[in-house]
């Protein structure tokens, strides 16, 4: 037998999407406390609804809970960074190389580097960089894989924002992108694949340059990518 999903709340769903907004946006600070009270009047709504959405929030990774200080947005440190590049550089380049090999429209990831071109603050623009990999590779026929890479899409966006936040190079990751864009639009899945590579890794190791940025970040230097 098997069972459906139960669910979110309509009420614990708003709350949850407005809460992740805040905090990709820069508007709730990394180690900011999210009390209830405060939230539940802020969106006039009980408090019921937003415990349940921190706990979703907390579950992917976005906000930390803990007996003593309660709810508070994930503080983002070198470490943290890595390990969610990490995960990245292992598996993104290969939903990327599945996406072309089948032919998928990439029109969703070319609406996102234009919004993303057209942001008017780097909140909105980590917003739609988030959505442009996401395009990228979703379509990839395997739906596990992009579930996979979805648990860490938020934690990632939350990375950029605050590296963005000391070192805005989003310029050159813009540039990357239409680069990426362009070789996975020629059908050339190896080059679109290592192009992806090289631009998730070198963005941690320019936001995080204290050390090395993980063990699939390494492989490019030693010529594995």
């Amino acid at each position: 037998m098997t069972f459906a999903p139960t669910p979110i709340p309509s009420r614990t769903q708003f709350v949850l999407e407005a809460i992740k907004h805040a905090i990709l946006t820069g508007r709730l600070q990394p180690g900011q406390a999210l009390v209830e009270t405060e939230l539940a009047a802020r969106f006039g709504v009980s408090k019921t609804p937003v415990r349940e959405a921190l706990k979703t929030l907390a579950g992917t990774g976005l906000v930390v809970m803990s007996q003593y200080k309660g709810a508070t947005v994930r503080l983002v440190d070198a470490e943290m960074a890595r390990e969610v590049y990490d995960v990245r550089l292992l598996l993104e380049p290969e939903a990327l190389r599945r996406t072309i090999a089948c032919g998928a429209s990439l029109d969703a990831a070319q609406e996102a580097l234009e919004r993303a071109d057209s942001a008017p603050d780097k909140a909105e623009r980590s917003l739609a960089n988030r959505d442009f990999h996401r395009a990228l590779y979703l379509p990839c026929g395997n739906p596990l894989l992009g579930r996979m890479l979805d648990e860490v899409r938020d934690q990632a966006a939350l990375v950029s924002t605050v590296a963005w936040a000391s070192n805005p190079s989003w310029e050159r990751e813009a540039a990357e992108h239409r680069e990426i864009l362009r070789l996975a639009l020629g059908a050339d899945a190896a080059g679109a694949a290592a192009a992806l590579h090289g631009h998730i890794a070198s963005f941690v190791r320019r936001a995080f340059p204290d050390g090395s940025a993980g063990t699939a970040a390494d492989a490019i230097e030693g010529g594995q990518a």
